[in-house]
Order: C-alpha cells, then sequence, then structure tokens
C-alpha cells in the first residue's frame, strides 16, 4: 500500500482550474492534467518559499541545473552537460519561439500525426505550414509505427526545415527507442532538418518499453537536435510555467536562446524553482508511486473495454495517462461520439480528429484520477457508446 494518497476526490471546480470548467454533472477526462495532488516534497518547497514573504525577481542558479542533471542521469542514464541546458517558462512557449527562430514564414514543420494538437497551434500561427507524415496504424496490433518512405519525402520538400518530434509520443503513447531515432535524427541531418523533441511525457512510461530520450543518443549526432521538457506531466505542475530547453550544439543553442531572451521566456516566476527542484531533488518516491496508480488504473480499463465494451479497441502502448481508444467499430466520426457523450452523459473526452491522421476513428481518454472517478467515467462511456448506437441505427 503506498504511502501516498492517489483517491482522495479534490474539488477544483471553480478553482481557475481549465479541466474543471464544466458544468456540475459533468466529468472532464480530457486534457493532460492529472486529478492527484502533487508530490507533498514539492508542496513543502512550495510553504516555504511563500512563508518568505518576498517575491522579488528570480533566476535560476547552479543547484537548479544540478538538480536536473542528477536526475537525468540517475533516472534515465541520459549525460546532459550544463553548458546545453537553459530554463524556459513552459514546453509550448519555447517550442514556438524555437519555430520561429529555426525556421521562415511559408516553410514546412513536419510532424508525424495524429500529434498532440498545439503542435498544429505553434507552427500554423507562426505563418508556417503543417507537413504531416502520418504514422502507419496496424489494425491487427492497434500500435503504430514510422512510414519511413513518407517520411524522408516529406522531409527531402526544399522548404522543410524542421521536424517536431513528440517523444513519448501523444496521444498514441509510444516510447521510440534508441534505435528509431537515431534513424530519424540521421535521415533529418540528411535532408537538412533540424529536430525538436518535446518530450514532457517521459517521466511517464508504464514500464518496458522505456522512456528513450534523443539526449540519449551519442553526441556527435545531436548537431541537429533541440530537446524540451518539463516537470508538469510527471508531477501535476503545470502552473509552474518551469520547462528546460537542451541545445548541445553551441551555434545552435546560441541561436535558440536568442529567440527565448528575445520572447522573454528565460525569467522564472514566483515559484518555478522551488516546485521544479523539489520535484527532481525528492520527487522519486512518489513519482515511483504514481506510475503504479497508473498501470493500475489502466489494467482496470482494459478489463472493462473487454468485459463492457468489446467494441471499442485499446490503441495505446505504454507512455502516458492518456489513453487511445480506437472507436472505428461504432463510428469514424469521434467528433460527433464526443458530443454525444458529453450531452447524454456528461462525459468530456478528446475527439481524436484535433490530433489529425488517422485521429477521427479514436477517442483520447485521461485516467489519472482516482478509482471512483475512472469508474464513474466508464460506466458514463458504456451508457454513451451504446446510446450512440441506438440513435444511429
Amino acid at each position: 500500500m503506498s504511502k501516498y494518497d492517489f483517491e482522495s476526490i479534490i474539488d477544483r471546480r471553480n478553482s481557475n482550474s481549465v479541466k474543471w470548467h464544466v458544468a456540475d454533472n459533468e466529468l472532464p477526462m480530457w486534457i493532460a492534467d492529472m486529478d492527484f495532488a502533487t508530490a507533498p516534497e514539492i508542496l513543502t518547497a512550495l510553504q516555504k518559499k511563500i512563508t518568505l514573504g518576498t517575491f522579488g525577481y528570480e533566476e535560476p542558479d547552479d543547484n537548479y541545473f544540478d538538480a536536473i542533471i542528477a536526475w537525468f542521469k540517475q533516472r534515465h542514464h541520459v549525460n546532459i552537460q550544463s553548458e546545453w541546458l537553459n530554463f524556459v517558462t513552459g514546453v509550448i512557449p519555447a517550442l514556438s519561439s524555437v519555430v520561429r527562430r529555426l525556421s521562415h514564414v511559408g516553410d514546412n514543420v513536419v510532424v508525424m500525426t495524429p500529434v498532440y494538437d498545439i503542435f498544429f497551434h505553434s507552427i500554423e500561427n507562426n505563418g508556417r505550414h503543417v507537413l504531416e507524415s502520418p504514422l502507419k496504424y496496424d489494425t491487427d496490433t492497434n500500435h503504430y509505427e514510422i512510414d519511413w518512405h513518407n517520411l524522408e519525402t516529406q522531409l527531402a520538400e526544399p522548404l522543410s526545415t524542421l521536424l517536431i518530434l513528440c517523444n513519448p509520443h501523444n496521444p498514441v503513447g509510444k516510447t521510440w527507442s534508441q534505435k528509431t531515432l537515431s534513424r530519424l535524427l540521421l535521415l533529418c541531418r540528411k535532408h537538412g532538418v533540424t529536430v525538436v523533441s518535446d518530450e514532457i511525457h517521459g517521466d511517464v512510461v508504464l514500464g518496458e518499453p522505456s522512456y528513450q530520450s534523443l539526449l540519449s543518443l551519442p553526441v556527435e549526432q545531436l548537431h541537429n537536435a533541440v530537446v524540451i521538457f518539463s516537470p508538469s506531466k510527471a508531477f501535476n505542475v503545470a502552473a509552474l510555467h518551469a520547462a528546460s530547453v537542451v541545445v548541445p550544439d553551441k551555434s545552435l543553442r546560441e541561436t535558440v536562446m536568442r529567440g527565448i531572451n528575445n520572447d522573454e521566456l528565460a525569467e522564472p516566476n514566483l515559484v518555478a524553482l522551488e516546485g521544479s527542484m523539489a520535484a527532481y531533488q525528492k520527487g522519486e518516491k512518489w513519482l515511483d508511486a504514481l506510475i503504479e496508480q497508473l498501470q493500475y488504473n489502466r489494467h482496470q480499463v482494459e478489463i472493462f473495454l473487454h468485459d463492457h465494451l468489446p467494441q471499442l479497441k485499446f490503441a495505446s502502448e505504454n507512455a502516458t495517462y492518456l489513453l487511445w481508444l480506437d472507436v472505428s467499430a461504432v463510428t469514424e466520426n469521434s467528433s460527433d461520439l464526443v458530443k454525444h457523450l458529453r450531452k447524454t452523459t456528461g462525459l468530456v473526452l478528446s475527439a481524436g480528429n484535433i490530433y489529425r491522421g488517422n485521429g477521427e476513428k479514436f477517442v483520447r481518454i485521461n485516467i489519472a484520477c482516482p478509482r471512483q472517478l475512472l469508474s464513474d467515467g466508464l460506466m458514463r462511456l458504456s451508457r454513451g457508446i451504446k446510446t450512440y448506437a441506438n440513435v444511429k441505427q
């Protein structure tokens, strides 16, 4: 039995929570935000900071960067040199800044779809073009793989300058192997394309295969690589606005950091440094307990689908707490299904079409919640799927 509490239900309504800005009868299981309190060690660090009572300008020091370096070395067997590492106020602001700095208006930015929808915003809102390379979906195994022929075709386009990688991949929950990452990086280098790897879900991998950072590759392969990560998903601290950008190549790093400094993304807020250091220095036991809870929740979903909703296929691999469900036996219009679920049961899920690729046949569900909420959500899903089938007959 874990000493940490993953069963108490925290009332987050009327708390400025994006996730819980819903009607009284609704249950949100969409955005990547856990319904667990964060690690007690983080709360203690934040309380100490607030008790200090002075809220002036701050900047990260060696202790902050040393905590990150030690975490990656101990947890992931990855060696990060301190000069590669820079603080930023969030993964997506940093990603958008990198897009502006390392590409030009009108350029192509390649993404492997279905993928996190905010990537498209970072690309298109900055005047660049999304160039999709759809992942190949195996309907027998319900797993995805890279379509290498298509990917090289897209990278070889004259205006392709960046590839944004999701590692682990959201929403399909896939951890990319070192072999795959090496092949990907070399292919991009062949075509003069820089790889920007969003690794925000790297600490939320439920067993093997383990998370492999792009930074786990030999340093001589990393000349065209930018890696961005944050403790926000693993420790449920998105509101701290703390993330890191790692750029091994000096020339590329100087270019990236000019953009980040111009965009004023390198100044931490009140609690960003203390919260992040507490996560990396003292949060490992809590994270291990969280992963056990998520493994349990995931198993409960698998059992429920098998027993009550066999028409839905479990298409997630072992990363993230966001499950990707194949609903193609019910509908090929997941947006319509999600609207029906919310209207008839109050269950709020993410429609797969927003992730492009073949997402119109999928829904995404967040299982990072106490068992009582998970059970409630699954029962609502079952009722909604059954009534949807009746409506469509």
